[in-house]
């Protein structure tokens, strides 16, 4: 039941989110990716990422995946069939390898602070007759009139308002982190020029503890792999 859960809340945040433009914007050569191979006519090429995600001049950090930026570069007018499913992720040379996470689930995990549960300090205490409780994550809306945010959440302190920026310079634009994630995920169909954007794998252990990565490609193509780490 909690699976079929996470997969409802991750495809009520997909549809919402996956609209505009899709993917990164390739490099001007396969060339400018740290690991790069030729598979055929094909080129491709990767970057590791760790939990950042780049995106209209500003950084994200999902701190739950790895994001890898993925570019493939068919011949011109050669028509390839491109999916984050081609991609799996090999840790440190262990035969289990990760399997690339669809972006709404990646979404869920922005969009969700509560998404999964995580370790954290909780602190009681009162003031007067009134209760506090300092360290427990916010809940937020899973779903139209959900009721819970509003029964255990505490009222807003007042905020002081923002200050005006001296500089006058444009500020960058703003953004729903969930919809940075479905813009830039690596597109999925059929492509006839280069295309680029993140896969991402599910990971929560300490990245210090990653002394090797490879993105292994399976698809139409045949197979091959990008060592990312060392």
């Amino acid at each position: 039941m909690k699976a079929i859960r996470w997969l409802a809340m991750a495809l009520t945040v997909w549809p919402l989110t996956a609209q505009g433009p899709y993917g990164t914007i390739p490099k001007p050569q396969p060339t400018g990716y740290p690991s790069h191979a030729q598979l055929g006519q094909v080129w491709l090429g990767a970057e590791y990422l760790v939990h950042s995600l780049p995106v209209r001049g500003q950084t994200l950090i999902v701190p739950d995946y790895l994001v890898i930026e993925v570019a493939l570069y068919p011949p011109r007018g050669q028509p390839l069939v491109v999916s984050s499913g081609q991609f799996t992720l090999r840790v440190n040379g262990k035969k289990q390898v990760l399997h690339a996470q669809a972006p709404g689930f990646v979404a869920a995990s922005l969009k969700y602070p509560d998404w999964e549960q995580k370790p954290s300090v909780v602190a009681h205490g009162s003031i007067g007759n009134a209760g506090v409780i300092l360290g427990r994550p916010e809940p937020v809306e899973r779903f139209p009139g959900d009721r819970r945010p509003a029964q255990t959440r505490l009222p807003n302190p007042p905020k002081a308002p923002a200050p005006e920026d001296p500089s006058g310079l444009p500020q960058p634009e703003a953004f729903k982190p969930e919809e940075a994630v479905a813009e830039t995920a690596l597109p999925a169909g059929e492509a006839r020029g280069p295309v680029s954007g993140y896969v991402f794998f599910a990971y929560k252990g300490k990245t210090k503890s990653l002394k090797t990565l490879e993105l292994i490609y399976d698809g139409p193509l045949g197979s091959t792999v990008l060592r990312l780490l060392p």
